[in-house]
């Protein structure tokens, strides 16, 4: 299971729309690794003011993988927390997280390319 969402959020989705606020801290606390990860790059970036700041470093264990993929594959999970924390997320891998400025267009379509993906491999990585 990707979330582990509480009653009350379950018969808000029932009864109709979600309010994001709300979706962003169930994602936060279901998915504390990503959630740490992305937030710390998030504020990374802001104190560097950089176009977009990235993680090079697999997870610890098999458990915050798995949180990192759950959250960066689902469109609803990443776009919630784009709209959240302000900014773009990109993903490489099955750890290179890359959170980008709104404004960083460029770096983000160069870090999306499959050119980007392939020089990003790595024999250890072959199996993540």
């Amino acid at each position: 299971m990707s979330l582990t969402v509480p009653k009350d959020l379950l018969d808000q989705a029932q009864a109709g729309e979600v309010d994001d606020a709300v979706f962003v801290a169930c994602v936060r606390d279901s998915l504390p690794y990503a959630w740490q990860l992305i937030s710390g790059l998030v504020e990374e970036r802001d104190r560097t003011g950089a176009e977009f700041v990235d993680n090079q470093v697999p997870p610890p264990d098999e458990a915050a993988r798995g949180q990192l993929l759950r959250c960066m594959a689902s469109d609803a999970m990443r776009g919630a927390l784009e709209r959240h924390f302000g900014v773009r997320l990109a993903f490489q891998n099955c750890h290179r997280v890359a959170v980008f400025a709104p404004t960083a267009s460029e770096a983000y379509a160069e870090f999306i390319t499959p050119r980007a993906q392939i020089l990003n491999q790595k024999p250890e990585l072959v199996d993540c």
